[in-house]
């Protein structure tokens, strides 16, 4: 019997629970298998116990945007900014910056 990709998601876990790529991976995981409730705790655990994890923060978002929480995803959005910024990863900042925009409706010539 083949083992599922949670199964050893789950397994490698018990080893390393402190591990902030596998609960991203997990988190990923569980979304993947429409178990948001489950994926939504991990995220969130990220973004307490791990706040320089970036990737985290986009997906987050997103999930917030799915389940009708847009200002829990405008807050993600803006606390990655920050973090991104912080950690000068220009890449993860764009990304954030493109979806916080959407969210919030802003316009370029709002400026």
């Amino acid at each position: 019997m083949e083992i599922s990709r949670l199964e050893k998601l789950l397994e490698f876990f018990k080893n390393e629970p402190d591990d902030p790529f596998l609960k991203y991976a997990l988190a990923t995981e569980y979304l993947r298998l429409n178990q948001t409730e489950l994926a939504l705790n991990y995220y969130e655990e990220l973004t307490s116990k791990h706040p320089d994890y970036v990737g985290t923060y986009y997906h987050l978002g997103k999930l917030y945007e799915a389940l009708g929480r847009k200002q829990d995803a405008i807050n993600t959005y803006e606390t990655g900014m920050k973090v991104t910024k912080e950690k000068r990863d220009n890449h993860a900042f764009s990304e954030l910056q493109a979806v916080y925009r959407e969210a919030t409706g802003w316009d370029e010539d709002d400026e």
